[in-house]
This record gives C-alpha cells, sequence and structure tokens, in this order.
C-alpha cells in the first residue's frame, strides 16, 4: 500500500510529520510505502540514510505549502504545486491508495473531493471523528468538511459512519441519533426535522431519534449525525473540556503529598492515554473515492504514526465498497438530493 502524507501540514511540520512516518515503518509490511510529499530541499535531509528505510520512504517534491489562515479554495488554485495539491493529484493518478494531511481542512476536503470525487451515491463528504466514551466509540459526522447541510448529507452522514463503525470497530448494529437541541421530534430547525424523517424511512438505519451533546457521553448512541459546524464545535469544546479538567486534577494532586499524586501518576496517564486525540490518529474524510485522513493542526508524530496505521485499516477493509453497497440498497430520493 502507498501512502502519501503532507510533510508540510500543521503547525509542527516537518520535524514531527517526518517522525511520526519514521516511527510507522517498522509497523508497515514488506510492501507497504510512504510518500513524504513537500519541497525536496527541506524534507529528504531530515530522512536518516539507512538503505532499508530508503526502501520504505520516498520524496514527491511540493515546493508551495498552504498555510493553515489561508481561504482553501483560492489558495487551491493560485498554489498548484502545494503539497496538499500535489498529493490530491497523486490520488487521482492512482499513485497513491491513501492521503494523510494536518494542514488547512478547508484545503484538503476540496482538493480531495476535487480531485478524488464522490463515491456513487453520496452527495457531499463528512469528515467523522471517533470519541472514546466510558460506554464504548461514538462517531461523528460531520465535523467540519460541510457548514451548509442538506436533509441528505446528514442522512448520508449517518449511513457511511454506520458501515465505518461496524465494519472498522465491530460494532454490530450502530445506533444513529441526531445533533438537536432536544430529543423532541418537534425539536430542532427545519434542516434537522426533515433530515429526521429521511433517517427514520431507512429501516435499515437503527434510528435512537434526536440526541443532545450530553447524550454522546452517555451511550445512547453510537453515531451522532450533525452538520460540520455543530460537529466543529462539539470537538473543539471537547478537546478543550478534556485538557482543562486533566490540568485541574493535577493541579489538585500537586496540592497533595507528594507520595499520593506520583501513587495517582499511572492512573492518570492511563486515563489521560485512552481520551487522547493523538491515540486516534486523523479523522477520515467519508464518502470520497479513496482513502483520505485529516489530522489534528497541532499532530505530533504519535499522531501521524497513528494515522498512517488508521489509513491502512480503512484500506483494507474496503470501507467504501460497503458504503456503495448499503447507499444503493436504498431508495432515498428527495429534492435536496436533485439539487446538490
Amino acid at each position: 500500500m502507498r501512502i502519501a502524507i503532507d510533510a508540510m501540514g500543521g503547525d509542527n511540520a516537518p520535524g514531527e510529520i517526518i517522525a511520526g512516518a519514521l516511527e510507522s515503518i517498522e509497523l508497515l509490511g514488506d510492501k507497504d510505502e510512504l510518500i513524504l510529499v513537500g519541497p525536496q530541499d527541506v524534507v529528504a535531509p531530515q530522512l536518516p540514510s539507512s538503505k532499508s528505510r530508503k526502501a520504505a520512504i520516498s520524496v514527491v517534491d511540493a515546493q508551495e505549502v498552504i498555510e493553515m489562515d489561508e481561504p482553501p479554495v483560492e489558495s487551491l488554485r493560485k498554489k498548484r504545486k502545494s503539497s496538499i495539491a500535489v498529493m490530491a493529484k497523486m490520488a487521482k493518478l492512482h499513485q497513491a491508495d491513501a492521503v494523510i494531511s494536518a494542514g488547512n481542512t478547508g484545503a484538503c476536503v476540496a482538493a480531495f473531493q476535487m480531485r478524488m470525487r464522490n463515491l456513487p451515491g453520496v452527495n457531499r463528504p463528512g469528515i467523522a471523528v471517533v470519541f472514546p466514551t466510558f460506554e464504548g466509540p461514538v462517531t461523528i459526522c460531520d465535523v467540519g468538511a460541510n457548514i451548509n447541510c442538506k436533509p441528505i448529507n446528514l442522512y448520508q452522514y449517518g449511513a457511511m459512519a454506520r458501515m465505518y463503525l461496524k465494519h472498522l470497530y465491530g460494532v454490530e448494529n450502530p445506533r444513529v441519533g441526531l445533533m438537536s437541541i432536544g430529543q423532541e421530534d418537534a425539536k430542532g430547525n427545519e434542516m434537522v426535522k426533515k433530515a429526521r424523517e429521511l433517517i427514520k424511512s431507512d429501516p435499515n438505519m437503527n434510528f435512537v431519534g434526536n440526541i443532545e451533546g450530553r447524550d454522546i457521553f452517555e451511550g445512547i448512541c453510537d453515531v451522532a449525525v450533525c452538520d460540520g459546524f455543530v460537529g466543529n464545535v462539539i470537538l473543539k469544546l471537547t478537546e478543550g473540556l478534556v485538557d482543562g479538567l486533566f490540568k485541574a486534577i493535577k493541579h489538585e494532586l500537586m496540592g497533595e503529598k507528594l507520595r499520593l499524586a506520583m501513587k495517582f501518576k499511572p492512573v492518570i496517564s492511563r486515563i489521560y492515554k485512552k481520551y487522547d486525540y493523538n491515540e486516534y490518529g486523523g479523522a477520515l474524510l467519508l464518502g470520497i473515492n479513496g482513502t483520505a485522513l485529516i489530522c489534528h493542526g497541532s499532530s505530533r508524530a504519535r499522531t501521524i504514526k497513528n494515522a498512517i496505521m488508521a489509513s491502512k485499516r480503512f484500506h483494507i477493509e474496503k470501507i467504501n465498497d460497503k458504503i456503495i453497497e448499503y447507499l444503493s440498497r436504498t431508495s432515498i430520493r428527495t429534492e435536496d438530493e436533485q439539487a446538490n
């Protein structure tokens, strides 16, 4: 499998990105290849001279970089030799089986959708993030790919996320919940109400109805469906809450006797690791004709290493084929779908 990685994406590029790629080599097979995409004169000197590693990792030159604060579509138009644009073109030409970036999310979504195209039956791709909870993994889709959703998009996010969770995480019949401001049928804006009717009309969806933000962590659903605006707010709020909570716990423990604090240290470390986004690598862009992971902008080497392994699992399990098969069995057609 050939995995292309944006060496210049994220706040800690290229150092942490390259380090993550190198760390993953020992976990990959002999037929796997990592392709670092970025300026040759910047990336190549940071690779080790070992012959065994040279066989497993290569560099594709891309002299331009799309910064995190640049407008996505305009940047792709102006910077055709950027690492994100070059990587997306590689996927289109079947020169890479998977693409990974911690760079500008909007640029990644636009480039991958434009070059790799959507899966048959999919109107818009969605970014799916797996939230670890005490009750088990919960997949939220979308968390930032599409902030102007139509009801059909939300229905398809639910269908795609179900296939992802079922076949990659072993949840046999994932329960789907629709994010709203209340569990009652009448709650939510017009888009949510229409999406609810679409999801309900699919007898295979295992729909549990409207859910609220707190329900994500209470075992009520396995998949939470929402538009990209709401999903991104949930994602960033949760990350901040987890970091703040662990800082508060650490502060309180350090205020006690050192012996007590040291006794709790391994427990806190285990819990933090379980809820640390770095452990899950990147978020899959579901709905495109290929394998693409978008990582957190502050990704470290461990994040990239885990994203590489996640991309391989997604590719091997042929999740896209399962999504196509599921959507082809449904006969849901709406005005929203035709207009998209």
